[in-house]
């Protein structure tokens, strides 16, 4: 489990992965194989003792009764008379252990029996091992000095000519291997393998971020990075693609990059082992540690020590661990560029889940009254100002019914929001709450329709610097009002302008939504807050 973990998380890679999978199941063959030949060994080793006491004690026994010997007497000639039966018993008992162990032993491999064991037997380190035991045998007072010190040089000497011999294997199978690796560059042609596809999404982090990945060390940036991809599936209606995860040598080791189609959206700097004080904007202290700013939404923030977390939250602040606030920020990312996680292949997939249920209002749309491409435009529009596209099938009824009308993506979306009008109300306000609005003054309205009209479609909504500066100070000034009151800052114009106003608006003012009068239902109460006016007499 260990191996898959690291196989999908991307650590390892897929040959490596089987690489460490055969080293187990060898490993494991090993063990086993062990186990039973300890068994083996154990039983012959209890049946020479036996035999020993045996000889022993019937030697003694017929020296004492049958030809009349002393107790010493009888115990050394009996005594001599049992270890020279038994070393010359051991004899072939060790070679039929060693043999059988050879067998027993044997892990299953791609080598046949003899090499794997010549592999084994071939080894310096082993005989240098052997060696030394003969040795200390032979320094024991009374055993065959000459004969185990002979032995010992005899392995030793093969030991060290072995590793001799190995090293100069390993020089001559490295130098063949870097001149056959030469030639294979040389001969090889590039080809559309060494082209790499960036990833849709992808999270690269610097080598001291590591352990916040690694679940061994107690790392969560995996499953939050998981749970950051569930939830925005859920509610944008559409699967996230997989977040790639990798180590960049290229970054500092604190610092993390969040990468969408091959370019650096967003990044921070992160602190292993400490957690993040936010400041919301009304603490009542200050806090010891490293200054920083929050990566998803810029506010003030302190890296404090874990002890330091429940005197922080006394103070007012929010606390978040390291990888909360990596998976915040990836989460503020996907979000707020949702349109482009849907391609092509996202909006068939969701064709195919309504024509499960409804074969027959997809079979009409697509390709017969507009084309996929159409449908993927539409679909991005709508995820481009944060409305879901869960209701698939109110979308897909609605594009077959004003597909007869336009083709153009842009009108067909302004056609689709007023169903969806209801759901983007609730992600405003609860269900019964009224909807605090801020709205243009007439004069204003009517001056904008007069400049769009103008406009040529493509070029779209063109207005004077003057009084854009006007527009866009009045509606800062008064989305900050309702903001400051608890409200959400909703904007509702005419259909006519809404498109083309939600365009220049979205980068200057991100909190102000802006609605047409046909988006919200007409069963929801309404509550005016603040109209924008803007004096044009310069």
């Amino acid at each position: 489990m260990a191996i898959d973990a690291d196989l999908n998380a991307g650590v390892i890679d897929q040959a490596t992965a089987k690489a460490r999978r055969e080293e187990i199941s060898q490993e494991s063959d090993f063990f086993g194989s062990m186990d039973g030949a300890s068994k083996f060994v154990r039983g012959d080793a209890i049946a020479g003792l036996l035999i020993l006491l045996i000889n022993i004690i019937g030697g003694l026994a017929i020296g004492l009764s049958q030809h009349d010997l002393s107790f010493a007497e009888a115990g050394r000639i009996y005594v001599l008379l049992t270890i020279g039966d038994g070393l010359v018993a051991q004899i072939p008992s060790l070679l039929l252990s060693l043999s059988t162990a050879i067998i027993v032993t044997r892990v299953t491999t791609s080598e046949s029996m003899t090499d794997q064991a010549k592999s084994q037997l071939n080894n310096p380190t082993a005989l240098f091992i052997a060696a030394g035991i003969l040795m200390l045998l032979g320094l024991v007072p009374g055993m065959p000095h000459l004969i185990f010190l002979t032995l010992a040089f005899a392995a030793a000497g093969l030991g060290y000519m072995l590793s001799k011999d190995a090293s100069k294997r390993a020089v001559t199978i490295a130098a063949e291997s870097a001149a056959q690796s030469n030639a294979d560059q040389a001969r090889e042609e590039l080809n559309w393998d060494d082209v790499d596809q960036v990833d849709l999404v992808g999270l690269d982090i610097g080598y001291g971020l590591i352990p916040l990945v690694n679940p061994e060390t107690g790392g969560q940036l995996l499953p939050r990075v998981k749970g950051v991809r569930k939830k925005l599936s859920a509610e944008l209606g559409f699967l996230i693609q997989p977040i790639r995860i990798r180590d960049n040598l290229d970054l500092a080791p604190d610092v993390y990059h969040i990468v969408m189609n091959g370019v650096v959206r967003g990044k921070g700097e992160i602190k292993v082992g400490r957690e993040m004080a936010i400041n919301p904007g009304h603490v009542h202290g200050t806090l010891e540690g490293i200054p920083t700013k929050e990566p998803a939404f810029g506010l003030d923030a302190v890296w404090i020590d874990p002890s330091q977390r429940d005197y922080a939250r006394t103070l007012g602040y929010t606390v978040v661990d390291a990888a909360t606030a990596v998976a915040t920020h990836l989460n503020t990312l996907l979000r707020d560029n949702a349109a482009e996680l849907l391609s092509h292949d996202e909006s068939q997939q969701l064709l195919d889940k309504v024509a499960s249920r409804s074969p027959k209002l997809v079979e009409d749309l697509v390709p017969g009254k507009l084309p996929l491409a159409t449908i993927t435009k539409v679909l991005q529009n709508i995820l481009d100002e944060s409305v879901s596209v869960r209701d698939m099938r109110t979308i897909i009824e609605v594009l077959s019914t004003e597909s007869s009308r336009t083709q153009d993506p842009d009108e067909l979306t302004a056609a689709v929001r007023p169903r969806l009008g209801r759901m983007i109300v609730q992600s405003l306000i609860d269900v019964a709450d009224s909807l605090p609005v801020i709205t243009l003054d007439p004069s204003l309205e009517q001056m904008l329709h007069n400049v769009l009209q103008q406009s040529s479609s493509n070029q779209g909504l063109v207005i004077e610097p003057n009084l854009a500066e006007g527009l866009f100070k009045a509606l800062a000034e008064n989305t900050q009002e309702v903001e400051n009151q608890g409200h959400p800052a909703v904007l509702v114009v005419s259909p006519g302008i809404r498109p083309w106003l939600a365009k220049i608006i979205k980068h200057r003012l991100s909190d102000l939504t802006v609605l047409s009068y046909s988006e919200i239902p007409d069963d929801q109460a309404v509550k005016v807050v603040a109209t924008v006016a803007v004096d044009n007499s310069n």
